[in-house]
Parts: structure tokens; C-alpha cells; sequence
């Protein structure tokens, strides 16, 4: 099969043949008919995961179910299915009560084994973690919901607990953030978009923010505090930078809630956070980290009602060498909304030969 390798950090990606993995007991292999680019993907390519060489990446994906392992019972060949960027064992204490994306032996595609940037991806236990795909939903709409925009919506309705009328500053307005405006209107919370592209935040108002705020280096918890009448009641840094995760907590009001969905990799040491204001103002930090296959009915009755639309988010759709070409330059890129990847198209923009 296809996919894209990296044969080490920072290296170039390349896509050729690798061997198309075999199901493993219990879990199933999936036809990847569109999977997400995303900017943990490039925190991977950089180095700051430990993964083993070389690598496929891809973590945010939905497919067609093409090979069954031993002891899968719920499922089987052809059907359509997407899974949680955090895959559970299924046995643990907080893989049975619900909390599986905290699962302490989880696996995640293109982190612990190659991933999705590929025509086909094994995927472990999978009576545990894999989720229908609702008729209706197209599989790229699908795949955007298995890390962006399911942290997101687990970010506001599951630890942030929103309330309708609060106001939630977003910091960040890339494939998570525009997906934490979405849900924040669909809760009836009113979202403010801070980003430093100006198209993004063009978006973001059309998703649904009151307010949009462009990073030029402007006094970002000021601005917050002169919309809404002394901060925000809930903080979401989308981005995971040292500046981005401070300017979220100082934009909130006192007792308010802040949640850390960007990753913050130390890579010049852990970065600082204002503690003195966590500690004056009794702030709350909380993390989201994904969201298990056990919450996403609620998610879903959502999305088939019409009151959240992630397709608004699918930005462009390229092939795996494209991908190739993007994923460097990822942590810079300027394009609002969610790049897709759909591994059947060649570089011409054609079916790739071979693929189904």
C-alpha cells in the first residue's frame, strides 16, 4: 500500500510502498478514505513524541472496515467506522467507566503505531473504540471529529461544563478552535476567535463568534476584559505555546475556567504559566486530552440535528504527497479550517493507481 514514512525527526517525508498491516487480535484494519492533517502530526515530525522509525503518522481518520482480527464481535467487513485519536484497552478502570482517553495502556495511531497517512491503518481493540458512521455523514466530516473537533466539544460540554450565556475566549483559531467556536454556540455560550490570521478569524465569525480579535501584538486579556465586562468565563488555548497559554488564562474573570488543549512540549524547558493569577482569582486549569468512543452519541445527535456542522471546517482536501510537501510547514500555515488527506488521490489530483 501507499503511505507517507518518515525515516526520522525532521526528516523528509516520503510516500511509497510499505506493507499493508494485518489485523491484530481483537482490533480491525481500515480502508483510510480520509484522514486529518493536523498540527499534533507535525509535533510528531519534529520530534516531540517519542515514536519509533521509520513512521506513518495520521491520528484523525474514517474509513470502511476492510480485514476483521480474532475476537472482534461487533464488527465487519465494509463497515463504515471512525475512531478517537486515543484508543482504550477496553479492560482498565477508566476504560469501563467511560474515561478512556486517559487509559493508561491506550494506543494512538501515528503515535504508538504507524497511522492513517496511508491507504489502510490498523486499529487496536476495536469492540472498545470504533464508532459508526451515522448515514449521512461523509467520511470526511468524520474523520475531522476524532481529535480537533471531539477535544474541543469534550473541552466545553464535559470539562469546561459551558453554560449557555457564558462567555468563552478561543486562542487559536485553527482546526480546534474554530471547532470550540462551533460547539460554544451550539451550547449557547457566546465564543470570542483570537488568532493572528485575519482570514481565520473571518471564519470563526462566520461559525458562529461574537468577537474576533487579531493577535498583532495587542494586549490580548485586555481586549477580553473590555468585551465582556472583566474576562471570560471559560479560556481555550488551541494553539500550545508559552504566550497562547498565558494570554488564555489572563483573559479570564475571577473563578473562571481555563482548558489546555494545545500541546506544550517543553522544548526549551516547561513553559511558565501565571500561577499567581490561578492562585488569586481560585482559577481552574483543567486538560482535554481527546474524547472516548463511550461520549460520542451525544456528540453525533448533535451534528445529525444540525445544530454542530464540522463539515464547515474541511478547508481543502489534497493526497498523500501533497500532504507530504505540508506537513514541515504545518506549525506556520495561514489556511483556515481543517486539511483533509484522501490517500486514493494521486499528485495529480487523480485516483492513485492501485488504491479502491
Amino acid at each position: 500500500m501507499r503511505a507517507l514514512v518518515l525515516d526520522d525527526i525532521r526528516s523528509t517525508p516520503v510516500v511509497r510502498d510499505v506493507p499493508t498491516p494485518v489485523a491484530p487480535p481483537g482490533g480491525v484494519v481500515v480502508q483510510v478514505l480520509a484522514t486529518g492533517l493536523c498540527r499534533s502530526d507535525w509535533h510528531a515530525w519534529a520530534g516531540h513524541d517519542e515514536i519509533a522509525f521509520p513512521h506513518v503518522p495520521g491520528h484523525e481518520l474514517a474509513g470502511v472496515v476492510s480485514q476483521v482480527g480474532e475476537g472482534v464481535r461487533r464488527w465487519q467487513v465494509g463497515d463504515r467506522v471512525t475512531v478517537p485519536f486515543v484508543c482504550g484497552c477496553g479492560t482498565c478502570e477508566w476504560c469501563l467507566g467511560g474515561d478512556a482517553q486517559v487509559c493508561p495502556d491506550q494506543q494512538q495511531p501515528g503515535f504508538t503505531h504507524w497511522g492513517s497517512f496511508a491507504e489502510q491503518v490498523a486499529l487496536h481493540a476495536a469492540d472498545a473504540n470504533l464508532v459508526a458512521i451515522p448515514d449521512g455523514v461523509g467520511f470526511a466530516t468524520a474523520a475531522s471529529l476524532g481529535c480537533r473537533f471531539a477535544t474541543a466539544y469534550r473541552a466545553l460540554a464535559g470539562r469546561a461544563r459551558v453554560a449557555a450565556g457564558e462567555w468563552v475566549a478561543v486562542v487559536g483559531a485553527g482546526g480546534v478552535g474554530l471547532s470550540a467556536v462551533m460547539i460554544a454556540r451550539a451550547l449557547g455560550a457566546r465564543a470570542i476567535a483570537i488568532d493572528r490570521n485575519p482570514a481565520a478569524l473571518e471564519l470563526a465569525m462566520r461559525l458562529g463568534a461574537e468577537h474576533a480579535i487579531l493577535a498583532d501584538g495587542r494586549d490580548i486579556p485586555a481586549e477580553v476584559a473590555a468585551i465582556t465586562g472583566g474576562g471570560s468565563h471559560v479560556a481555550v488555548d488551541a494553539v500550545g505555546s508559552e504566550q497562547t497559554a498565558s494570554d488564555a488564562v489572563l483573559s479570564l474573570r475571577r473563578r473562571g475556567r481555563h482548558v489546555q488543549i494545545g500541546l506544550l512540549p517543553p522544548v526549551d524547558g516547561h513553559p511558565r504559566v501565571p500561577m499567581s493569577r490561578v492562585i488569586a482569582w481560585e482559577l481552574d486549569l483543567l486538560g482535554s486530552h481527546g474524547m472516548a468512543a463511550a461520549d460520542y452519541p451525544g456528540m453525533l445527535a448533535l451534528i445529525a440535528s444540525g445544530a454542530l456542522q464540522p463539515q464547515l471546517l474541511v478547508e481543502r482536501t489534497v493526497g498523500l504527497e501533497e500532504a507530504a510537501a505540508l506537513l514541515p510547514g504545518f506549525d506556520r500555515s495561514t489556511a483556515a479550517g481543517i486539511t483533509m488527506i484522501d490517500p486514493r488521490l494521486s499528485a495529480a489530483g487523480g485516483a492513485a493507481t492501485g488504491a479502491r
